[in-house]
């Protein structure tokens, strides 16, 4: 399953947009309203909730100074990716695109596929405001 939100403008440089990133506490300013725990597990490492839903935990898995940031699924259970690109547009702007990246079963990804949309969309939304 491949999900992808439209790129949103950042009024900050792609180096400071890397450097939010990567460090993964920054992750709870962009959580939806709707989130009911976060806790930063170690260096790499989050957990959160949100309401109604199971907890989730992503770790760093990749990042490429100033280009892409990659998270991904602690657990094996559920394999998938989020990936920040991230693309300079002049000193104090830039342009990130998230994209999801999963395998799932058709049942499953027919009923997380609504919720990660959303999710997705949030954290695009509020990089813009960061």
């Amino acid at each position: 399953m491949h999900i992808e939100t439209s790129k949103k403008k950042v009024s900050k440089n792609d180096k400071d947009v890397f450097d939010f990133l990567t460090d993964i506490k920054n992750f709870e300013t962009l959580m939806p309203d709707n989130i009911d725990k976060f806790e930063v597990l170690d260096e790499n490492t989050f957990k959160f909730a949100l309401k109604g839903m199971p907890e989730i935990v992503l770790r760093l898995k990749e990042q490429s100074p100033n280009n892409k940031v990659v998270l991904g699924a602690a657990s094996d259970k559920l394999p998938f990716t989020l990936t920040a690109d991230i693309t300079s547009l002049g000193e104090n702007e830039s342009e990130v695109g998230l994209s999801f990246e999963g395998q799932f079963n058709a049942m499953m990804a027919m009923m997380i596929k609504s919720p990660i949309t959303n999710f997705m969309e949030t954290l695009s939304k509020n990089l813009g405001k960061m």
